[in-house]
């Protein structure tokens, strides 16, 4: 945990410290069994306004789905505050009521909670689809123009075979492949910077080295699946 970690979990503790002291200064440490209640609900509910951040999903969507579940998480809180400091002001002996209001209430954010992670899950994972299938878009576009770029015949001949590899390989991608497509790209820049250059030979080795590397890239990704 470093040093900024620290510092937002100390300033997320300022509210229970002080909503604690206040609470046993003021009212002791004896109270019936619905205060008790209240005064555990009213904790959870903080809790998870601190912890819910650490639950949203890191994509290109976390500010906003991140968004919606902080509010939820929030409101839950400020509900669950107001609710739980009047049956603490009632001190009802019984605790039946207390119980069964604020389980409601929890279920029914428990349920919005996990139905916008889930949503959130879905658009990670269209978003993940969506960059594997721009890497791809571009890597192809890229070396279909190379194609017509290079004057000399034997490196047209590999480049226009390597864009016919890349044309037909899957869209989809995997975590264990980022290195292998980092590869291709450099590969795909050598020989853009051969043909740039006139370097006929080298533009054709880089080509036949990005062929390596797409072989290689499908039949991994054949076998992931």
């Amino acid at each position: 945990m470093n040093k900024k970690s620290v510092l937002w979990l100390l300033l997320d503790l300022i509210f229970l410290a002080v909503f604690d002291v206040v609470f046993f200064f003021v009212g002791g440490g004896a109270h019936p069994a619905s205060v008790w209640v209240s005064f555990a609900f009213i904790h959870i509910a903080y809790v998870m306004v601190v912890v819910t951040p650490i639950l949203t999903r890191k994509c290109k969507s976390a500010s906003v789905f991140g968004f919606s579940l902080y509010n939820i998480s929030t409101i839950y809180f400020f509900i669950e505050y107001v609710v739980g400091i009047i049956f603490v002001l009632i001190g009802s002996a019984e605790m039946g009521a207390a119980l069964v209001v604020q389980l409601i209430i929890w279920g029914i954010y428990a349920i919005m909670l996990i139905a916008n992670l889930l949503l959130n899950e879905y658009s990670g994972e269209d978003e993940q689809k969506q960059a594997d299938g721009e890497y791809i878009k571009n890597a192809t576009s890229r070396v279909s123009m190379l194609v017509d770029k290079a004057s000399d015949r034997k490196a047209k001949k590999v480049i226009e075979k390597a864009s016919e590899l890349l044309q037909a390989s899957p869209v989809k991608s995997d975590k264990s492949l980022k290195t292998i497509e980092a590869e291709i790209m450099a590969r795909v820049v050598e020989i853009e910077n051969a043909l740039d250059e006139d370097d006929g030979a080298a533009a054709a080795e880089s080509a036949n080295k990005l062929i390596d590397l797409v072989e290689k890239r499908n039949k991994k990704l054949k076998r992931l699946s």
